[in-house]
């Protein structure tokens, strides 16, 4: 039976005609970056807030120390978020597109003093700070952006253990009560600039998965989630990367998704190859790929780059799967487009659509099935730049700006701007949605916002 349309699956589904093409969260958990599914869309709800203000159906707001850009994470009644406080106060981050002091020429100076590598666990429904460890406190062991944190990386549960990631520091596990159960360091590799590290790890099944692309040698690496043991590992002739691995359950295996900067890879749960492609990502790759049953997309787009690549990828492949010499698609290859890719922001694929935010404002949206643009570059609003990932429900596409701004975009073919819902400071991190609650993450605090 050939595969329906999933823009035609939606509008039966609308007009309750047939059931939703993808199954999408519907628990209050949200226990990794993007949520259950990696998706960052909820099913629809109307207890879900589409208005809110600094003051305005803002259930509670604390404030969380220190230096973080990770997305909250939620099981159960609790939320967790991790910063890292410094005893001397450093450069703060600026919004927009920048290099450090030191431009390209050398990597930036590892800010100076002690830093405290932190772990907070918040109460949902009251945003009470339930326990606070610090898994590390020293002197920074490597540089980063001025605009990067050592806390970017989002922790991930299944409910039993929580699992930290601090890049170039270490992996640490913890019970949902805080006590420490096993932690294990990591190599400190050198990036190319001295940007620091951003990749998330994920889950699969009994296994923490952990992306660490660099410029001395680069890995995917399994550890057990029990015990912290090194399962296995594959070294990836890549360089550096910033891109998040994806447990990728489709219609016919499961897979862990990645892209680099040469390739894009998939392996299997034993960490064995089964496909990659010759991208020609951007030299900076930082966007996560968007799995769904059918397809998976993959992208990158670093500002300064002419090919900004937009892939979508079929099931079942095996081997090299390279498009040929101007070839748009092939047996396992959908579509691909050469210049739809966004620098930092991961796009999002929403009830037949494929929408992409630009750092600079812009958001174009394409048919998921064939890549056909729905509309072109939109201005969402002139001077506003944006770090934060998309996420949709009840109909609505929200861009979080780097202002504190949330913007409300109709989903659909044709582009409307509907609302904007301010809290007027500095946000990079993505969402988390859980039941009713839509966590939001500024420089200085966790907001809840409920109706």
């Amino acid at each position: 039976m050939p595969r329906l349309n999933r823009t035609l699956i939606w509008t039966l589904f609308l007009l309750g005609l047939g059931s939703p093409p993808a199954v999408w969260a519907l628990s209050d958990n949200w226990p990794q970056w993007r949520g259950p599914n990696m998706t960052a869309v909820v099913a629809d709800d109307p207890q879900l807030p589409e208005v809110w203000s600094a003051t305005e159906n803002v259930a509670w707001k604390t404030g969380i120390p220190g230096l973080g850009w990770s997305s909250p994470i939620v099981w159960d009644n609790r939320v967790f978020v991790t910063s890292v406080v410094a005893d001397v106060e450093s450069e703060q981050p600026k919004s927009g597109l920048y290099l450090p002091d030191t431009g390209v020429e050398r990597p930036p100076d590892p800010p100076p003093g002690i830093h405290h590598w932190m772990v907070y666990a918040l109460d949902l429904h009251t945003g009470e700070i339930i326990w606070q460890q610090s898994a590390y406190d020293g002197p920074a062991l490597s540089p980063r952006h001025p605009k990067n944190s050592y806390a970017s990386a989002t922790p991930v549960t299944d409910g039993e253990r929580l699992h930290v990631l601090f890049g170039n520091l270490g992996l640490f596990t913890y019970d949902m009560d805080g006590h420490l159960l096993w932690s294990r360091r990591l190599e400190a590799r050198q990036d190319k600039w001295g940007w620091g590290t951003g990749s998330s790890p994920t889950l699969l099944e009994d296994q923490v998965i952990v992306l660490h692309d660099n410029e001395e040698e680069s890995y995917i690496a399994s550890f057990d989630s029990k015990t912290g043991e090194e399962m296995w590992r594959q070294v990836r002739d890549e360089v550096s990367a910033w891109s998040t691995p994806v447990v990728w359950a489709n219609s016919l295996r499961t897979e862990i998704v990645t892209v680099g900067k040469d390739k894009v890879r998939s392996y299997d749960q034993s960490g064995q190859l089964l496909w990659f492609f010759s991208g020609k990502m951007t030299e900076v790759t930082i966007p996560t790929p968007i799995p769904d049953r059918e397809m998976i997309y993959v992208s990158s787009g670093y500002v300064a780059d002419n090919h900004r690549p937009v892939y979508a990828i079929r099931p079942g492949a095996t081997g090299d799967i390279t498009l040929a010499a101007g070839e748009q698609h092939n047996e396992f290859i959908a579509w691909y487009k050469p210049r739809v890719g966004s620098y930092n922001p991961s796009p999002i694929l929403y009830r037949g659509f494929y929408y992409t935010l630009l750092d600079g404002g812009f958001v174009t949206a394409h048919d998921a099935d064939t890549g056909e643009p729905a509309y072109g570059r939109q201005r969402i609003k002139t001077g506003a730049t944006f770090t934060s990932s998309l996420w949709a429900y009840n109909g609505k596409i929200f861009a979080l700006s780097e202002d504190g701004a949330t913007y409300v975009i109709e989903a659909g073919p044709n582009y409307r701007l509907i609302g904007k819902n301010s809290l007027d400071e500095m946000a990079l991190a993505s969402p988390a949605i859980a039941g009713h609650t839509l966590l939001i993450r500024t420089a200085s605090s966790l907001y809840a916002i409920r109706r």
